[in-house]
């Protein structure tokens, strides 16, 4: 069966918790440090930014998510985002899946641009990102300390289909 792409609502938040924590703990996907509870999860269901699974026979191996990215109004058409494949998934095409889903839901959500950060050494999320067209605006040195290590990240961004033709590129 293929995998399955739908938006998430709260109660997938334990299974986004444990694929969350799997790569809190693996130390290459984000600078936090602490699990999650499913409760921490139900926080991002805002009915604003999209969040989405992955589902495998029925059990959720993927997720992604969009949140503010600034709080200025300015800025309420960019989305973070991020994508967490879970251990056993990670290779199979899970993460792409998740991402084009996310993309068509953001867009349609009204966002124009996703933009995150990805540490330099995770390069299956960085080969990724390329491949659906984000691209890489530099990055940042020493953003951030993770278990004592200054750690440098590579900010990418991806305008959406709803961008307009006045977006310069």
């Amino acid at each position: 069966m293929p995998d399955a792409a739908r938006a998430a609502t709260p109660a997938d938040a334990t299974s986004i918790a444990h694929i969350y924590n799997e790569g809190i703990d693996d130390r290459t996907a984000t600078f936090e440090t602490l699990h999650r509870a499913a409760a921490d999860i139900e926080a991002w269901f805002d009915g604003v930014h999209p969040v989405i699974v992955i589902e495998r026979d029925g059990e959720v191996i993927a997720f992604a998510s969009t949140s503010t990215y600034r709080p200025r109004d300015c800025y309420r058409g960019v989305a973070e985002f991020s994508v967490y494949v879970s251990r056993a998934a990670r290779g199979t095409g899970a993460g792409r899946t998740a991402m084009e889903y996310l993309m068509s839901e953001a867009s349609r959500a009204g966002f124009w641009k996703l933009v995150s950060r990805v540490f330099p050494e995770n390069e299956a999320s960085l080969n990724l990102l390329r491949s659906l067209g984000f691209r890489e605006v530099g990055v940042y040195y020493k953003h951030g300390q993770l278990d004592g290590q200054w750690r440098d990240v590579v900010i990418v961004e991806r305008l959406l289909d709803n961008a307009g033709p006045d977006s310069g590129h």
